[in-house]
């Protein structure tokens, strides 16, 4: 389902949003003031507009409370970041997504209502790092303190086994989400379903049950 979405700050995080969300056929509004960053975006948007994030009467104007999503980019500016939250949310926008700089200006979103706050660099840092200590992780996706979701290389140890056979949830409390093989991606393998050696498993799971399962399982 299309939908509509305001991406207010067109640094490098807010461009790289706005352009994904069009590509995948949303309608997508690119607000900043700086008028070459809107120029930049104009063939990544539906609408491109020069304008202060912090302004009410503007935000306003461009009916920002229609919108099912707004991500709040701004860069390091924190106090017009925390403004035009707190605005967004006086407006009544319903899904107000924030980029935070650090803990305590993710302490003030949360106070003011943000309804998501991401940290760009620290989950990035966290992919990365997820990345160098095991050669077997290709991807790695933080779902809460406790949780998480990785993507892993099958090796000669799973080879040719099913998904019944290998008994995974079973011996690790893990469970098997997605199985991808060169183009192809399998989003509800079967019991009977074998692996590959390269095969790039999608597990979820606890975060020493994932762990477990990379360094016996796999």
């Amino acid at each position: 389902m299309k939908k509509q979405f305001a991406v207010i700050g067109l640094g490098r995080f807010g461009s790289s949003v706005c352009k994904e969300l069009y590509k995948l056929g949303h309608e997508v509004l690119a607000i900043d003031s700086r008028e070459e960053k809107v120029n930049d975006i104009t063939r990544h948007s539906t609408h491109s507009v020069i304008a202060n994030g912090t302004d009410e009467k503007a935000l306003q104007s461009l009916g920002i409370r229609n919108f099912d999503y707004v991500i709040v980019a701004i860069g390091d500016d924190i106090q017009s970041s925390i403004l035009c939250t707190l605005l967004l949310k006086e407006l009544g926008v319903e899904k107000v997504w924030v980029k935070a700089q650090n803990y305590y200006h993710q302490r003030v979103l949360e106070k003011i209502g943000a309804d998501r706050i991401v940290h760009p660099e620290q989950d990035m840092g966290i992919r990365i790092a997820q990345h160098i200590i095991s050669e077997k992780i290709v991807d790695y996706i933080e779902l809460s303190p406790d949780y998480s979701i990785v993507e892993l290389i099958a090796t000669d140890k799973v080879s040719n086994q099913s998904l019944v056979e290998l008994n995974i949830r079973a011996l690790y409390g893990c469970t098997i989400l997605g199985i991808k093989r060169g183009d192809d991606i399998n989003i509800a393998p079967t019991p009977t379903d074998r692996i590959q050696q390269g095969d790039i498993l999608i597990v979820i799971g606890h975060k020493n049950d994932l762990k477990r399962f990379e360094d016996e399982g796999m």
